[in-house]
């Protein structure tokens, strides 16, 4: 991912494989602390306060808040090909479609299901995660509280997922949207008559 945001500030990937960071005015040690000299990034990805760049090379490297150990690379972790923030916890998918999460874990969000195979993109909500499978099927772990962490039935043929703090939109393959989870603010109610929506 070439833009990503956090809760307080915003990253950037460069066309030369730099990450620029913006925002967080109060706390500049956070997700704005990019690591001096960190080049050859092909992703980046912004959690509450914390910020994670995949290299070329395979290799992770993160930086901001470490309450939970979401800015702690795994030891020995290699071969991944996307990474993803949620609010205190990380992702990072391998190339072999396995993945791997660190971070918070009160609501089960780094407890990644036992098998989960085959997944082409991650993504990070506030208290749960997302995996979209190559078959179009997607699962989900961590809190429940707003149903965020329960996939509904019908959900498949999808093409890309998103995850929001408590809330969760999908895109499917024909180019409809759905949502659900915490819908508060109607957050999860996709606008009526929206198709055909590329991501």
């Amino acid at each position: 991912m070439g833009l990503d945001a956090g809760s307080t500030f915003g990253l950037a990937l460069t066309s030369g494989g730099t990450v620029v960071a913006w925002g967080d005015r109060n706390q500049p040690r956070r997700g704005t602390a990019v690591p001096t000299g960190l080049s050859e990034v092909i992703a980046a990805a912004a959690g509450s306060a914390h910020g994670l760049a995949l290299k070329a090379d395979g290799t992770v490297v993160t930086w901001g808040d470490n309450t939970y150990g979401q800015a702690t690379v795994p030891s020995g972790l290699s071969g991944v090909v996307a990474v993803a923030a949620g609010g205190s916890h990380s992702l990072a998918l391998k190339a072999d479609g396995t993945v791997v999460a660190w971070g918070r874990n009160d609501h089960g969000e780094s407890t990644v299901p036992t098998g989960l195979t085959d997944v082409v993109a991650v993504e990070g909500g506030g208290w749960h995660s997302l995996a979209l499978k190559a078959d179009g099927t997607v699962v989900a772990w961590g809190s429940r509280q707003a149903g965020q962490g329960v996939v509904p039935p019908g959900v498949s043929n999808v093409s890309a997922v998103a995850a929001g703090g408590a809330h969760n939109l999908v895109l499917h393959a024909d180019g409809t949207l759905r949502g659900w989870g915490m819908d508060n603010q109607g957050q999860a109610t996709v606008a009526p008559g929206l198709t055909a929506f590329q991501p």
